[in-house]
């Protein structure tokens, strides 16, 4: 499609995305060449009227320069003028008309023979080869993109776009897990049996979405703060995302922006909106407008939540074993929790970070469950679910799929976890389909 072309339909994008009925367009689209039934049955699949909208409007963009006029065509002959109209007038070069014949031209057809399946075999024999008809091309001349007219894989095309980040780096970005199991006895906390469980699915899994994969184990917080560091200062120009999980013990903070805090082995803790500040737009330019994903195994707090009563086909199976185990350690009292005077990177006068993403394990406050022997219920849902959905679904919607599912389990048949995120992003974000 030709820039200027572009540029009108990106003028014009709040006004098609809200009065555009594109159900109506599917059919001439199709007929005309613009988009294949691949192509259309991936809009009709992004949503309701308006993501199909706005989806079609995208996907019209990396059409040839016939596009454009098919599609003014199609809004014509659905009833939408107005719509041609808005976009007509500020294209007055474009051309209507089709450089070849829209009028479907069908062949003759000729009745079968009438015969007795004794005849079959004769039939074959005396068979004269049939060669194809040539008739009208009933579809415009493909555009230089022609290579879109073929059906295209199952798993979603990545695009940068204003709706999605950009994710086809190869790798896509770095991740960083720490993975905290032996805690010293000086820091009175209990050692977390399942972790390992937890991490080498999660390290399976990220390598899988094509991450360069770091695991730092049973790390103090002071190598805690050097490990973020270091990711801080790497060069992530040539990535697209860069990723940071964090399983340890955890408990409540006072915060101004990402509630809670993990612990190192050695019983001192590192805030959440600290290990977040490590890798904002400020802190590390390279990274400035991609998405920066943060999963925090851990608790956050040691309030155990017994759930409420629901109607039973509200509810499904859940499970829990009696080797559950929390990552729960009381709050911190008082104000040093965030006493971080020394620590200019964790100020409240920072803004706002965006294109970050925090997923908790729990709800702020409350215990987070890990079975000693299949690991943590959170991690065990999120490794499922990237598993099954990432070709499919957005970050955020398997994330919203974790916390239903996290939300069946019983520990001891009795108490419940909700996870949850805190979500700064700008874009939807479909990570890599997983070889």
């Amino acid at each position: 499609m030709e820039e200027r072309q572009k540029k009108i339909l990106q003028r014009n994008r709040t006004s098609l995305v809200r009065d555009l009925d594109p159900s109506n367009l599917y059919d001439g689209l199709i007929e005309k060449g613009v988009f294949t039934q691949d192509m259309i049955d991936e809009i009709k699949s992004s949503g309701t009227r308006r993501d199909q909208a706005r989806q079609l409007v995208r996907d019209l963009e990396t059409r040839g320069s016939r596009a454009f006029p098919l599609f003014l065509e199609c809004l014509q002959e659905t009833g939408q003028h107005s719509l041609a109209e808005l976009l007509q007038n500020g294209a007055p070069a474009v051309q209507l008309q089709p450089a070849t014949p829209t009028q479907t031209v069908r062949p003759v057809l000729q009745p079968l023979p009438v015969s007795s399946p004794m005849d079959v075999d004769k039939r074959i024999k005396d068979a004269v080869p049939v060669h194809p008809i040539s008739r009208p091309s009933t579809t415009p001349t493909p555009s230089p993109e022609r290579e879109y007219l073929r059906p295209r894989p199952q798993e979603r095309t990545r695009r940068d776009s204003i709706q999605s980040y950009k994710m086809d780096a190869s790798p896509c970005g770095h991740c960083l897990i720490i993975n905290n199991v032996e805690f010293e006895p000086e820091s009175e906390l209990s050692n977390r049996k399942g972790s390992n469980i937890d991490c080498d699915k999660l390290e399976s899994r990220f390598k899988a979405l094509n991450f360069i994969v770091e695991v730092r184990t049973n790390l103090k917080q002071r190598q805690i703060k050097h490990e973020l560091s270091s990711l801080c200062k790497k060069d992530h120009s040539q990535f697209d995302c860069c990723v940071v999980i964090m399983l340890s013990h955890g408990t409540e903070v006072s915060h101004n922006r990402f509630p809670g805090a993990v612990y190192g082995v050695d019983g001192l803790h590192v805030p959440v909106q600290l290990v977040t500040n490590y890798l904002n737009g400020q802190h590390c330019p390279s990274l400035q407008g991609k998405p920066k994903l943060f999963f925090i195994q851990a608790c956050g707090g040691g309030e155990r939540d017994t759930g409420f009563e629901v109607s039973p086909d509200e509810v499904e199976p859940s499970h829990g074993g009696a080797d559950d185990q929390t990552d729960a350690i009381p709050m911190s009292s008082s104000s040093d929790s965030l006493s971080m005077s020394d620590e200019p990177d964790a100020r409240a006068t920072l803004p706002t970070p965006s294109d970050i993403l925090v997923s908790y394990s729990t709800f702020p406050g409350y215990v987070s469950w890990r079975d000693t022997q299949s690991g943590s219920w959170y991690v065990e849902t999120l490794n499922r679910i990237l598993e099954e959905n990432t070709a499919t679904y957005d970050l955020v919607t398997m994330l919203m799929m974790v916390n239903h599912e996290v939300s069946q389990n019983s520990a001891k048949g009795l108490y419940k976890q909700m996870p949850g995120s805190f979500n700064f992003l700008r874009k939807h974000l479909y990570f890599q389909s997983q070889a």
